[in-house]
């Protein structure tokens, strides 16, 4: 090395790009953990923020809500199933003796009496045999009375000693044989004239005519299984549905004392009342697979607004609650807590309170125990409250921002997130 090279000095740029002062990345680590620690800090304070009860410490306004009082009124106990329209009686028509189908009385879907002619089987031979019969039974006639004048002769004669006894006695005889065939020709006489009214099918009930199943011209067997038509009794007509057989105490004691529970035919979609009847009778016996039993009822069907076969939604009257305090449906919210609903204090806030609930009726809903009447309740804008929680009354939100219908909304249409807000309150 020359004294040039020894005097020359070296470039600090030069030393910090190929070994870094340690003191210079420990400051750029510590600026980044600083950084980041604002962004901890600024995220945790926002979530407080939105936790904390801002209606007492400024931060959420009180939510807006409808109320309305708890009243009391008569609430009726009812028990609702699927339910199966059957007519109480279902009729095949056929006939009762064999012949060409010979005329045809009546229209498909016709309503027809008990007794009335609905089919014509040729009735000739029936009414020759008819004829043959009594002709019988006037020949027989005859010769009885020809053999009771015998008799009578011959038991002059016997007196008079002039014929032997056994010959009266054979002749009694033939009187009592000519006694029972006329009395055979008489039966005769009245199997030929019921089969001649047998060519007539009548209608075994009232009731209506279904699909005939024959034509004019066929040839009609008592053994014909489809028959000539069936008849259904329409009025009055039974529906038959199951019930729990929890129910059965309940509904056996009522319907056992002969008042006849009231029984509703609603509609598939159940908003059309189709008919009102009675309770008639349980089944003898629980099914086992189902813990149900079956039970009937029984409707005047006049307007024949019941088709049997047809699904009906079937709503019983089994007794009626009085004077048991009701809230609107709306108003009751479900949690981990059991049944609650958010009643409202003198200071605007709200406490939840758990309740036993009874049945409903309409948009009613009793309420057993819990609550008494005239205390009032939120029944719409009850989401995202909580146990003390601030409200402003009549749908009306703080800070003046107007109506308050999407928070009633909310109450209605969510249910269950409202009640889980409850819950984690």
């Amino acid at each position: 090395m020359n004294a040039d090279e020894a005097s020359t000095p070296v470039s600090p740029d030069h030393v910090t790009s190929e070994h870094p002062p340690r003191s210079s990345r420990k400051r750029t680590l510590l600026i980044a953990l600083a950084i980041i620690a604002v962004f901890v800090v600024v995220a945790l304070g926002a979530r407080w923020v939105a936790k904390s009860g801002g209606d007492k410490r400024g931060g959420r306004p009180p939510a807006a809500v409808n109320i309305a009082p708890a009243t009391k009124a008569d609430m009726p106990v009812t028990v609702a199933a699927l339910g199966t329209v059957q007519p109480l009686v279902t009729a095949t028509v056929r006939t009762q003796l064999s012949g060409v189908l010979f005329k045809i009385m009546f229209q498909e879907g016709q309503m027809v009496r008990q007794g009335q002619v609905l089919a014509q089987i040729d009735p000739r031979p029936y009414r020759l045999a008819l004829e043959q019969a009594r002709a019988n039974l006037a020949r027989d006639e005859a010769q009885l009375t020809s053999a009771r004048l015998d008799l009578n002769r011959y038991q002059t004669l016997l007196k008079q000693d002039s014929i032997a006894s056994q010959q009266v006695d054979t002749q009694r005889a033939t009187v009592g044989q000519l006694v029972g065939t006329v009395a055979a020709d008489r039966a005769a006489i009245g199997t030929a004239a019921l089969n001649l009214d047998y060519t007539a099918i009548k209608a075994p009930i009232s009731g209506r005519v279904g699909i005939r199943q024959v034509d004019i011209g066929n040839y009609l067997t008592p053994s014909d299984t489809n028959g000539v038509v069936i008849i259904t009794q329409v009025d009055p007509i039974d529906v038959n549905f199951a019930l729990p057989q929890a129910q059965l105490s309940a509904i056996g004691q009522t319907a056992g004392a002969g008042s006849g529970l009231p029984v509703d035919a609603n509609d598939q979609n159940n908003g059309n009342r189709l008919a009102t009847g009675r309770f008639l009778t349980f089944d003898n016996q629980v099914d086992a697979t189902t813990g149900t039993v079956k039970a009937k009822a029984r409707f005047a069907n006049a307007g024949n607004v019941l088709f049997p076969g047809a699904f009906v939604n079937v709503s019983m009257l089994v007794q009626t609650l009085h004077d048991v305090v009701t809230v609107p449906v709306s108003a009751v919210r479900h949690g981990s807590q059991g049944d609650f609903v958010f009643v409202v204090k003198p200071d605007n806030t709200v406490k939840l309170t758990v309740v036993k609930t009874g049945p409903s009726s309409g948009d009613k809903l009793a309420i057993l125990s819990g609550l008494t009447a005239g205390t009032q309740v939120v029944i719409e804008g009850a989401d995202g409250l909580e146990d003390g929680a601030s409200i402003n009354k009549g749908g009306k939100r703080g800070g003046g921002q107007g109506n308050g219908g999407a928070g009633g909304q909310g109450g209605n249409g969510h249910h269950r997130r409202g009640a889980n807000a409850g819950n984690a309150g």
